[in-house]
């Protein structure tokens, strides 16, 4: 019996070492289909000569000749294609058995959808499909009869806690945990003077730069409590947000009649991955098992929506709907890079964000056309920002 063709979508950032760590442990139930990355050339180029895929994919045209050149050098046959196009391509190829959607931000979209229109097993570590187009994405899972998975170990711990025989009506709370980031200890006056390099050491998890500071505003969590909605099939009000700084709880479900299940592990994506990858059994994953002992006590918080204004954002944007989550996305993506840059400070995220979604018309757009002009249009608005605050404020941060 030959195994499942795996596509990675990201393979050179975290999620996508993760789930090459996992597939080298079970040679013979996967084999990988295709890689793709964005620029990274030489980690790419490593990954090809490990694996052999079929395909490689650069987002960057000329990043693709590099690859290509490279791989004929060393005689391999994979075939290298180049841009939004390739990407589509090898997400929805005959071939593809499960799909990795790891490409962070808005970037996986196009690729992701068209996954779910060819019926793949679209294993989502990509949140921003679903926070900016949640009802046309689970339209599209549900007309192709694709599967979805979720790779966030907050959402496939909910899964494991909700089987799919559950009765939904039983469920009373969905209990969202979050490790509170590095900054959760520190007084609201001093995040004002918080780093890059700050924000994007993240006590419990290797992940990369925009999502560690996601994570240190608690963005991640708002984008997160979107995406369990769509998921799920929830509203945003059972959705509770928990701060739990050890990350041994992922997250837990709360029952009608009083039971509360949590799924406990040790912070790595390993777990999750190749919970989905073998979906419903379970496979080694290399994780270490969890020693309850050493974790000795487990604590948990209310958040802050005055400390984290970013989380009270974003259920204001869902409640407002697709329009504003849109924009909620598009506008945090412009701050987070604009912060790493050493453009604005720390505090002028949620700022920024706040000023896009003042001016977004409450509503959901139908097509993938309108989803595209709303985050166009959120994008322009937040850059307008960032050169108004510039310019009003006349001053260059410290490096």
């Amino acid at each position: 019996m030959t195994g499942k063709n795996i596509t990675i979508l990201g393979a050179t950032g975290t999620i996508g070492i993760n789930t090459l760590d996992v597939i080298s442990r079970h040679p013979k139930k996967y084999q990988v289909f295709a890689l793709t990355a964005n620029t990274n050339v030489e980690k790419l180029y490593q990954q090809c000569l490990a694996t052999q895929p079929r395909y490689a994919v650069m987002v960057d045209n000329d990043a693709a000749e590099q690859l290509s050149a490279k791989l004929i050098k060393q005689g391999l046959e994979t075939t290298v294609l180049s841009g939004v196009e390739g990407l589509e391509t090898v997400a929805s190829h005959d071939d593809t058995d499960y799909v990795m959607a790891a490409i962070v931000g808005a970037a996986g979209l196009l690729p992701n959808l068209a996954a779910a229109k060819a019926g793949k097993r679209v294993l989502l570590a990509n949140k921003e499909s679903l926070v900016m187009s949640g009802k046309l994405f689970m339209d599209t899972i549900h007309q192709h009869g694709a599967e979805l998975l979720p790779i966030d170990s907050e959402h496939n711990a909910i899964l494991q806690c909700m089987p799919k025989a559950s009765n939904k009506s039983s469920i009373e709370k969905i209990l969202l945990t979050a490790s509170g980031g590095p900054f959760r200890t520190w007084q609201s006056e001093q995040l004002s003077s918080v780093t890059p390099e700050q924000a994007v050491a993240h006590p419990n998890w290797e992940m990369g730069k925009k999502i560690s500071v996601d994570s240190a505003t608690m963005m991640n969590k708002g984008l997160e409590i979107i995406e369990a909605c769509w998921l799920f099939d929830v509203p945003e009000e059972m959705i509770q947000v928990v701060i739990h700084p050890q990350s041994v709880i992922h997250s837990m479900v709360s029952y009608n009649d009083g039971s509360v299940l949590a799924q406990l592990g040790n912070p790595d994506m390993r777990t999750p991955i190749a919970y989905s990858l073998a979906y419903p059994e379970r496979i080694s994953s290399g994780v270490n098992a969890l020693d309850i002992f050493a974790v000795a006590h487990l604590d948990f918080e209310k958040p802050d929506f005055g400390h984290f204004p970013c989380l009270r954002l974003a259920y204001d944007a869902h409640r407002q709907g697709g329009n504003a989550t849109i924009g909620l996305n598009a506008a945090n993506e412009i701050a987070v890079e604009a912060f790493l840059q050493k453009q604005i400070l720390f505090t002028e995220i949620p700022i920024l964000i706040e000023n896009v979604l003042q001016d977004i018309v409450s509503g959901t757009p139908d097509t993938l056309d309108d989803i595209l002009i709303q985050d166009k249009v959120s994008r322009e608005h937040s850059k307008l920002w960032l050169a108004n605050n510039t310019k009003n404020n006349q001053r260059q941060l410290s490096s």
